[in-house]
């Protein structure tokens, strides 16, 4: 038996009474078996005693161990209360003034450059609406001077024709072969040319037009996904060579070709195309995708009417007159058209691009919302129902919504 101190221990204090028996033996508890981690008594620790060979010290030298841990916790917490006393006394005061100094800085500062902006804007908007009424009286003093012109010219015209009318009435046959006035009144009146379109006579809508109104209203529509659309794709018209996800989102290239689609007349069977479930005809529209992981993909809006099958132009996107796309081949991106390719300087190759189509003012327009960047403007008068339009010839482009 290893022991510690083992021995009787000292008698109990006058008036104590009697200590704690052993359970099992019904003698007096005078040990602590370190291995068992309870009192013992010394039938415990002797021959038989299931605690024999155990290490065991004095109950009076544990509880002093105990006693002595105790005293160092309660110095412990002591210090720890302190520093927390202080904590709370010195430093929090000083936080809380700090916190409530940097958030009216930040407010100063939030109103400051809002009120710019709205300086700026009411700036651009006073410029823009200037430039509108210029342009409407120019057009209208245009009119006016055409209607001045053409109201001379009417005069002219029927004196001219009540001339003539007065010699085929009062000329006799001979009179009227040597009246030479007739040719110069003829002359005269061949003088006079007919109307012809002119483009003084119209307003000229690039009067409205603005980087900076373009830049906010494409951030503002863009910078909320509240105000962009629930696109989705048509799996009907998703390419054998593109795998399609289960919300119809995303859409992964493969460069083998899937045995699983069913051909059928809306679907591509070459170009690794795909288009939205949704068509769009009036209003304004925003839809935004994640293209940070592909190097070759196309974005963009196409007709309805383009054409699905085979290997050539007409039904790749952005080389007829059906489609209007976004593209990034490796590190070159441009908007493509009807054959015809509009190359695009980027600083920097977006992770997401945001599309928006409004539909009155006849534009497309690609932006980049992490940088507040108008990538491109199209501008022209789409013949029908557009739909959303994809293309990834490298991993994955997705529809964030």
């Amino acid at each position: 038996m290893s022991a510690e101190g083992a021995g009787p221990g000292p008698g109990p204090e006058p008036g104590a009474g009697p200590g704690p028996l052993c359970p099992e033996h019904g003698q007096a508890l005078n040990g602590f078996c370190c291995s068992e981690r309870r009192l013992v008594c010394a039938a415990c620790t002797g021959l038989g005693g299931r605690c024999r060979g155990h290490r065991i010290r004095r109950a009076e030298k544990r509880a002093e161990e105990l006693r002595n841990k105790i005293v160092d916790q309660c110095e412990r917490l002591q210090l720890q209360s302190a520093t927390i006393t202080k904590y709370v006394a010195d430093v929090l005061p000083g936080k809380n003034q700090r916190a409530v100094s940097m958030a009216s800085a930040a407010r100063e500062l939030v109103i400051q450059r809002l009120g710019l902006v709205r300086s700026l804007c009411e700036s651009e908007e006073q410029r823009l609406l200037e430039q509108v009424h210029g342009e409407e009286e120019r057009a209208h003093q245009s009119i006016l001077t055409q209607r001045v012109h053409w109201a001379e010219a009417l005069q002219k015209l029927d004196s001219i024709r009540g001339s003539l009318v007065d010699m085929l009435t009062h000329l006799d046959d001979l009179q009227l072969i040597k009246e030479q006035e007739i040719f110069e009144r003829t002359e005269e009146a061949e003088g006079i040319l007919d109307p012809k379109e002119s483009e003084k006579l119209n307003f000229n809508e690039k009067c409205t037009r603005s980087p900076l109104l373009t830049q906010l209203w494409a951030t503002a529509i863009l910078g909320s996904l509240s105000g962009t659309e629930d696109v989705r794709m048509d799996e009907r018209t998703v390419s054998p060579f593109l795998q399609l996800s289960d919300d119809r989102r995303t859409l992964t290239f493969s460069a083998k070709k899937s045995k699983a689609c069913a051909d059928g007349p809306e679907r591509f069977d070459h170009w690794p195309n795909a288009l939205a479930d949704m068509s769009f005809q009036a209003g304004l529209h925003a839809w935004m995708v994640n293209v940070q992981n592909s190097c070759a993909y196309k974005v963009g809006v196409a007709l309805g009417q383009l054409p699905r099958k085979g290997s050539g132009s007409d039904s790749r996107l952005g080389c007829n007159a059906f489609s209007w796309v976004f593209s990034r081949y490796g590190q070159e991106f441009r908007f493509s058209h009807d054959g015809q390719h509009e190359p695009l300087a980027l600083l920097r190759c977006p992770a997401q691009l945001g599309v928006l189509l409004d539909l009155q003012a006849q534009e497309l327009l690609f932006y980049e919302p992490a940088s507040g960047t108008v990538l491109h403007i199209h501008r022209a008068s789409f013949p029908g129902p557009l739909f959303p339009v994809f293309a990834v010839a490298d991993q994955t482009i997705s529809i964030v919504h």
